[in-house]
């Protein structure tokens, strides 16, 4: 019988969404995604991420 998904099945699924940037923000989130060998859309979800925890706080 399923049960409640674990956090990692959770995880798994990714919605996507468009998103709009001014160019000179989508170069600097390039650049610090390369310095951190990420890609863009995992950057964002890095700082998204980071954001998300440290408001819970």
């Amino acid at each position: 019988m399923p049960g409640k998904p674990k956090k990692d099945e959770k995880d798994a699924k990714r919605k996507q969404i468009i998103l709009r940037l001014p160019e000179s923000l989508w170069t600097e989130i390039a650049r610090w995604a390369e310095d951190d060998f990420r890609s863009i859309n995992g950057q964002i979800e890095y700082l998204l991420t980071q954001s998300v925890k440290e408001h819970r706080k």
